[in-house]
């Protein structure tokens, strides 16, 4: 059943502008010089080519994500007597996270007023960084060794991240009750 016209968003693709500046670049850059800008497009042409695969798997997995991850279910499995699985949870959701980073603030708030620890959310967004979708990209460019051994480091830096400023936040807090009697 489709939606009224009134109700369905509106698609709009805001990349009009550039793309005029851009064909009006290459215009310019090919009155002055033909053949650096037929070379500079075939390159463009390349790069387009190689990484179009690339791109639809990019889409796919953004696709199965947006389908299957629902963070507003996480609140009451990240309090802080979550243990090893709050852990495990904030970092996979950081892995699987993806769009940018201040769309996360609000869901983050919500979660933090319902009891988030400080390192699960220190974790969240350290682990961001790894983007599955973009993995194969990755391997294309730097090889699987590279991708494999920078992506366990990260998981491990995002962990010890969160260890460090829940422990740091748990003294802060310890403090802030000494203080309030």
């Amino acid at each position: 059943m489709n939606a009224p016209a009134s109700k369905r968003p509106s698609i709009r693709w805001k990349g009009r502008k550039f793309l005029a500046w851009v064909l009006l670049l290459y215009l310019v850059l090919f009155l002055a010089n033909q053949h650096a800008t037929e070379a500079a497009l075939l390159k463009t042409a390349k790069v387009i080519a190689e990484i179009t695969p690339i791109l639809l798997i990019v889409i796919f997995f953004t696709a199965l994500i947006n389908r299957l991850f629902h963070p507003e279910a996480l609140a009451k499995h990240l309090g802080h007597e979550s243990g090893l699985r709050g852990w495990l949870i904030a970092l996979f959701a950081g892995i699987l996270s993806h769009g940018p980073m201040y769309a996360w603030y609000p869901m983050i708030e919500d979660l933090k007023k319902h009891g988030l620890r400080d390192g699960l959310v220190v974790t969240f967004f350290y682990a961001r960084s790894i983007k599955i979708p973009l993995l194969p990209l990755m391997v294309a460019y730097f090889g699987l060794g590279f991708t494999v051994l920078l992506s366990l480091y990260t998981v491990v830096a995002s962990l010890l991240q969160g260890l460090i400023l829940d422990r740091f936040c748990g003294r802060c807090d310890e403090g802030k009750e000494q203080n309030d009697d």
